[in-house]
């Protein structure tokens, strides 16, 4: 169950950057199945050296997170309140709905030798909301439920974002960082169809009393995006508000498995 989101919390942490491109020929063989282990014996390795340099966030990034984590029905980071898609569905309000600009590779066609790296945006749903223990340091992450940007996604000619969120993306690649997200509202077309317009809101400071919403239309994709918050910035502050936490234990014999495969 943690395999893939602790990938993803490797992939796209600064401090594993440089272990990350010097086996870039080597993870595009073997991609996300076996990093996880090789870089956890490599680390142990570096320890194992009586003068290593390894700081204290690559040393607990490497031991993996806790078999056990915390499961949230609701989450405040960023002046945001998230909420998942199965909270949505027995409440009167909207909060499951993201966005979050992703370097992605792009190809012309199949046999493309040249493909090229460039900035999109994503929009989806949050499935669940997960928080990895590392033991010295906790990471919310989100599972997400992500449109397909071929065919699910188009901008009319108002200059309006419409997804269709029947059509799914890669259910392989569903995590992101909570500190990435940005809240979206998702309106149905009044074109009908199946389409739906996507609406911003610019983050609050959720303190005692009444938030008012401040709607506006999201900006299309030439029109650029303000910068996602970055894991690293200290500055990000994250609480769940009204929820409890629920403690999930992971399957250790399907996890010893996948170890062997």
């Amino acid at each position: 169950m943690l395999c893939e989101p602790h990938y993803y919390v490797l992939q796209n942490t600064t401090v594993v950057d440089p272990y990350m491109s010097k086996n870039e020929k080597w993870l595009q063989a073997e991609h996300k199945r076996i990093f996880s282990s090789w870089f956890k014996r490599k680390i142990e390795t570096e320890l194992a050296r009586p003068e290593n340099k390894i700081s204290q966030q690559i040393r607990w990034l490497a031991h993996e997170p806790k078999w056990e984590f915390l499961s949230y029905s609701g989450y405040v980071i960023g002046g945001y309140y998230y909420n998942t898609s199965n909270h949505d569905s027995r409440s009167t309000t909207q909060n499951s709905g993201v966005m979050v600009e992703a370097e992605s590779l792009h190809m012309s066609t199949a046999k493309d030798k040249n493909p090229i790296y460039a900035n999109m945006l994503y929009y989806g749903v949050i499935e669940d909301i997960w928080e990895l223990n590392y033991t010295q340091f906790k990471i919310p992450i989100f599972r997400c439920k992500w449109v397909d940007n071929k065919g699910g996604v188009k901008v009319d000619e108002n200059g309006f974002t419409l997804v269709d969120l029947n059509k799914e993306g890669d259910p392989n690649d569903q995590f992101i960082f909570a500190s990435q997200a940005k809240q979206v509202f998702y309106v149905n077309d009044p074109n009908g169809g199946r389409w739906s317009v996507v609406l911003t809101r610019k983050p609050k400071l959720y303190d005692r009393g009444d938030v008012c919403d401040n709607i506006e239309e999201t900006p299309s994709f030439s029109r650029g995006l303000l910068e996602s918050d970055d894991i690293d910035n200290e500055d990000v502050a994250y609480v769940r508000e009204d929820c409890e936490g629920i403690y999930v234990e992971e399957d250790t014999t399907s996890r010893k498995k996948r170890k062997r495969t």
